[in-house]
């Protein structure tokens, strides 16, 4: 059989880390191995029943049998525009200020499509999300890391970038409720990201994928609450955490008008839309009750206190996470983090992601996904206790 030649954009693409995690642990689990997986991010609760049946509803319209307007149905950026007002207390334009993706990644890879040359620099967190990688890596484009170290609450320290680079970056990606590290943005980190940014216009990329998750009665900030922060840049929201919707591929892009029509100008060659179904239902998750986001939260909180409680209870002292459902944790001394997350597999038959996936500065930590129940997490404690790591 013929084989054909990669176009140069995809062997410029990094390689899959998780992809040898996921068949490490499908390994230990075809033995027949009683495997914790505490190393993915995908929600383990389903869909709320309420949006379950408006897509059942939707379904039959036969409105929603053709092709959906390219750049999405007016009701669903209607409700999106809503749905920010009133959690947020920020104000869009639903046609020229909000743009409707393919889940929250899609439009992360895609922004780099729109803004990046080859040659320009984007400012990446490290530890952050690797996906970030991908579409800087598709436009030919630099990275600059921005290192992620607990001596900063896990927020960069722009003071460490130097104006050369400052001076050639088009993008910069910020993540707050971050994954990995769990951290939350303050309201004067944001303040210093928008005088940054405008000083040296630089288009804030904002994912706030985790934007409904934060902890102990607290609410994240959304980063277009910062003032100013609409007219350099973006936030990126999605429903797969707040709804756990991760299957129904619903995001949206929202701030900079001029960021918005390119990004809707690059999807109008890629797709023709979501599904209006989807649509349908997703405008039902963002106006109806949220009292569904609400339990999940204080599911998430409660599983973060068994965790970490026990944690501490074993002698590992951790950090307590703020939002998001992830915990970062560091690894004990003599370890790395893959050397860590190995011997856990291997003899406590738990599965962590290692930090080094998500950066080198992250390899001195692992992640955990709280994305099991409470006896699952008392398990894991028990078994991490059997292995005498922390007496």
């Amino acid at each position: 059989m013929q084989t054909f030649q990669y176009a140069d954009r995809l062997k410029a693409l990094p390689k899959q880390f998780f992809a040898k995690l996921v068949t490490d642990v499908n390994h230990y689990v075809q033995t027949g191995k009683d495997v914790i997986n505490l190393g993915q991010g995908n929600p383990d609760l389903p869909t709320p029943e309420h949006i379950i049946r408006s897509l059942q509803t939707a379904v039959t319209n036969p409105q929603f049998h053709k092709y959906s307007p390219f750049r999405g149905f007016s009701f669903l950026k209607e409700a999106i525009a809503t749905y920010y007002q009133r959690e947020y207390h920020v104000s869009l334009d639903p046609e020229t200020e909000v743009a409707i993706l393919f889940g929250g990644k899609v439009g992360l890879v895609e922004i780099a499509q729109c803004f990046l040359n080859p040659g320009d620099v984007a400012l990446v967190p490290d530890p952050g999300y690797p996906d970030y990688w991908s579409g800087i890596a598709m436009s030919g484009a630099q990275m600059e890391m921005m290192p992620l170290l607990a001596e900063n609450q896990f927020l960069p320290d722009y003071h460490h970038i130097s104006q050369e680079i400052l001076e050639q970056a088009k993008l910069i990606f910020l993540n707050y409720p971050n994954n990995p590290t769990a951290a939350v943005a303050t309201p004067e980190f944001f303040a210093e990201t928008v005088k940054l940014a405008r000083k040296n216009s630089i288009c804030v990329v904002h994912d706030f994928a985790y934007g409904a998750i934060g902890f102990d009665g607290q609410k994240p900030l959304s980063f277009l609450q910062t003032p100013g922060a609409k007219e350099i840049g973006i936030e990126i929201y999605t429903l797969s955490k707040t709804y756990n919707m991760a299957g129904w591929r619903v995001g949206f892009a929202l701030g900079n008008r001029s960021v918005i029509q390119a990004i809707e100008l690059l999807q109008d060659h890629f797709y023709v839309s979501l599904f209006g179904a989807v649509q349908q239902a997703a405008a039902t998750a963002l106006l109806e009750s949220q009292n569904c986001v609400k339990e999940l939260v204080q599911t998430y909180e409660n599983r973060r206190n068994t965790f970490i409680s026990g944690l501490t209870q074993i002698g590992w002292k951790v950090p307590q996470p703020k939002g998001s459902f992830f915990c970062w944790l560091p690894v004990p001394s003599g370890y790395t983090s893959t050397s860590f997350a190995a011997k856990l597999l291997d003899q406590a038959h738990i599965a962590v992601a290692p930090g080094i996936g998500f950066g080198k500065a992250g390899d001195g930590y692992v992640r955990v996904g709280l994305l099991t129940d409470e006896k699952r997490l008392e398990e894991a404690v028990y078994r991490l206790d059997q292995l005498a790591l922390f007496h």
